[in-house]
């Protein structure tokens, strides 16, 4: 049995037309949830708009990676029989402390708690958000408790051995490395997943993003997908996509220049969501080519 055809939460006009997808437009929703929210907020959104539909769904667009905190209700949404283990592509974390709801940068900590995720990795971290000067503000708690792996290149993690956390960091010089070894991992113990691929994991030149970017090409998250075929996948989402926020919430543009989010140019923007969008293709080809685990 392979995945449904994909699911577009069309939040912010992100997503151009993809073959066979089913599109919810959700324009609404675009500024309670972008970039952060209210637990409150997301668990309407939840009720509102996921619980109507299917258990399974096929691959979920999510629109910008300012959404990627979406990920967390859809994981809930999902009726599984066995555990699953949760494989995250992203240049960040997204285990940050944030007191006041949930961010985009910080949901992977309560998906590390779901009853029913045996494992979270975090693949192609270059970000500084896991070096020394940033420590204190990841949640330590799933990376001491080995339910949490960070796959990282290009920042140095020398503190988390100090601290008993080295088996929860894995760092190598370059991304073939990375999925090199994480590929042999998965061969000797496949297991079922759940893929979240955030765009700004790649490099410039592969689909340019709203957030400062790894070093991932396209081949890499390929690669990825295929170690995933033996375990099978229960659920993916793609978030990652570039659009104008035009935050209403003065609360919400004062975050996002404290992040250093750029503004994306008008002029660029077409050329750049079209990027995207073949992107887009190639990935959802690639998954749909892997079998839906029950």
């Amino acid at each position: 049995m392979q995945l449904r055809p994909p699911l577009i939460l069309d939040l912010d006009g992100g997503v151009l037309p993809l073959p066979q997808a089913r599109t919810l437009a959700l324009q609404h929703w675009h500024d309670p949830l972008r970039f952060a929210c209210r637990n409150a907020t997301l668990s309407r959104f939840a009720t509102e708009v996921l619980r109507p539909l299917p258990a399974q769904l096929g691959t979920v667009m999510l629109g910008s990676g300012d959404f990627h905190h979406l990920s967390l209700p859809l994981l809930q949404h999902l009726h599984t029989r066995a555990p699953f283990q949760l494989v995250v592509l992203d240049n960040h974390p997204d285990n940050m402390r944030f007191p006041f709801g949930m961010h985009c940068g910080s949901w992977v900590n309560a998906a590390a708690a779901l009853p029913q995720v045996s494992h979270v990795h975090v693949l192609g971290i270059t970000s500084a958000d896991i070096g020394l000067g940033h420590a204190w503000e990841n949640h330590w708690r799933p990376l001491l408790g080995r339910r949490l792996t960070y796959w990282c290149m290009d920042v140095d993690v020398g503190w988390a051995s100090r601290v008993g956390m080295a088996a929860a960091f894995r760092r190598f010089d370059h991304p073939e490395a990375l999925v090199a070894a994480f590929a042999a991992e998965q061969a000797q113990a496949p297991q079922p997943t759940y893929l979240s691929i955030d765009k700004d994991v790649f490099a410039e030149d592969v689909a340019r993003s709203n957030w400062d970017q790894g070093r991932f090409q396209l081949e890499h998250a390929l690669m990825v997908i295929e170690a995933l075929r033996t375990g099978g996948l229960v659920g993916s989402d793609i978030t990652g996509e570039v659009s104008h926020a035009n935050y209403q919430s003065r609360f919400k543009r004062w975050l996002s220049s404290l992040d250093g989010q750029p503004d994306v140019s008008a002029d660029d923007l077409p050329a750049w969501q079209q990027q995207h969008q073949q992107v887009n293709r190639e990935l959802l080809a690639a998954m749909a080519a892997v079998p839906t685990a029950c």
